[in-house]
């Protein structure tokens, strides 16, 4: 699977409004060594909880917690300018009026002439009109066997389906993340992925 020439807007998109293990797959894709803007909106702190900095694998975060839609897209694309950040995170309730094409094609432009790549969560939302480069649905899976302790949870894994890229077809496959790489572990969907990629914008 080929990814867009850049850093561009991506979705995320929840399998369901309370499956949290978008977070797992997004993280695993970060930059660790810049600073991460992670921008919610007061009703996704309300709906889904607040971020919880020890969680996450950046050593520097910078959390913004929006009063509604239109401010949490104001400072995504303000922190999307700046290169000097590993990614932009927003996280955005439901179908909010400002959440519109004109306002992720704005995100998308600023993102691929920084650079910085921007991830929009869409929690509880549809999939309208976007110009995100990539669209993703994840679900969470069951973890892989511990090798070391049946009774321990292993390598996490995910149900991601691919249904909207630009420069790349769609597909749907159960993936894990192990040592840095993402890998194939079953072929749920309509076409396998031949080798071990990253599935990152």
């Amino acid at each position: 699977m080929s990814a867009p020439p850049g850093p561009s807007l991506s979705e995320l998109f929840a399998a369901h409004p309370r499956d949290a293990g978008w977070a797992g797959f997004l993280l695993a894709q970060l930059d660790t060594q810049k600073p991460l803007l992670w921008v919610q909106d007061r009703m996704a702190i309300l709906e889904s909880g607040r971020i919880h900095p020890p969680g996450l694998p950046s050593r520097e975060l910078i959390h913004v917690e929006a009063r509604d839609a239109r401010d949490a897209l104001w400072a995504m694309e303000e922190g999307v300018r700046c290169s000097c950040l590993s990614a932009v995170i927003g996280e955005i309730w439901g179908d909010p009026r400002a959440l519109d094409f004109t306002a992720t094609r704005r995100l998308a432009v600023a993102a691929e002439r920084s650079g910085t790549p921007c991830w929009l969560v869409r929690l509880g939302g549809m999939a309208n009109l976007s110009g995100a480069r990539m669209r993703w649905r994840i679900g969470s899976a069951p973890s892989l066997a511990n090798e070391l302790d049946p009774r321990a949870p292993g390598v996490p894994a995910w149900d991601a389906e691919l249904f909207r890229s630009r420069g790349s077809p769609p597909g749907r496959w159960s993936v894990a993340h192990d040592a840095g790489r993402f890998h194939l572990v079953a072929a749920p969907g309509d076409r396998a992925l031949g080798e071990e990629r990253r599935l990152s914008a």
